[in-house]
């Protein structure tokens, strides 16, 4: 006997280490008991150490997967993560309102965690103006919001919420502010949204086996939004997921650099 599964697409670039992007993603939907999609925004030539090299997918085949996939699988939430230039970011919000897809959650990926940049100089417009209007939440980490606002790195929670504040005003259904690259025993998120601020707080696991960490995050959120939870839901059960992955990140033993997080500790260790 059949039975629905929800649908949730990724529209984001590959990571040939298998640690974030489209294959992180696939990893966290799966975890979570969610069938995912793909629509491959780039191939990226990346191993725990570093990108080496970044291959664009073209804009008129980054349309033809969305159409493919859109035209045939009922999908109930798409991810987007790596959107390197214009014409990407362009195509990908078209085929979003084309097909009325929604809720979108917008990973605003802009640097590897090996340093390597991700988004090209003359994208960050774009991002701003095309993609973000359409997103139901965006979720920069603390450098990231900052280069979206042109401002300093938050420093207090306090200064995530006036930068979350400032991005919703850019037009997203709400903001997630990221608090991974803060200090302090727990690493502390804030969700804005209009007129509500709400707080997630879980302890600090130190590790260098962090890679793929905002793509999981994000990804699992889009997961719990197309199983039918709300926002606030999606995103507790979704840090939640995220620290239990960091947590186990050193029973792996992947690569000679910053390795993944573990996206299947639930699964395997039993």
């Amino acid at each position: 006997m059949s039975r629905q599964v929800p649908i949730a697409l990724t529209i984001a670039g590959s990571d040939s280490s298998g640690g974030a992007g489209i294959q992180a993603d696939l990893k966290t939907f799966s975890a979570l008991g969610v069938y995912g999609a793909s629509v491959i925004t780039a191939l990226t030539a990346q191993n725990t150490r570093g990108v080496s090299a970044i291959h664009d997918v073209p804009d008129a085949f980054i349309a033809a997967q969305m159409d493919a996939v859109f035209s045939d699988l009922a999908v109930n939430a798409v991810k987007i993560g790596m959107l390197s230039r214009p014409g990407a970011i362009r195509t990908v919000a078209e085929g979003l309102t084309r097909h009325g897809a929604g809720p979108v959650v917008l990973d605003p990926v802009m640097v590897a965690a090996s340093g390597a940049r991700l988004l090209a100089d003359d994208s960050l417009n774009d991002l701003k103006a095309v993609l973000i209007p359409l997103a139901h939440l965006i979720t920069p980490n603390l450098p990231e919001a900052a280069e979206l606002l042109g401002g300093t790195v938050a420093e207090s929670e306090d200064d995530m919420r006036r930068q979350g504040e400032a991005l919703l005003a850019l037009g997203a259904g709400a903001v997630l502010m990221k608090g991974g690259h803060g200090s302090g025993p727990e690493s502390v998120d804030l969700l804005i949204t209009p007129g509500e601020v709400t707080r997630f707080a879980a302890r600090r696991h130190p590790s260098r086996n962090t890679h793929g960490t905002g793509c999981t995050l994000s990804s699992a959120i889009a997961a719990g939004l197309a199983g039918g939870s709300d926002l606030k839901t999606a995103v507790a059960r979704a840090k939640a997921y995220i620290s239990g992955a960091i947590a186990a990140a050193d029973e792996l033993d992947i690569g000679s650099g910053h390795g993944p997080v573990h996206h299947f500790f639930e699964l395997w260790g039993k």
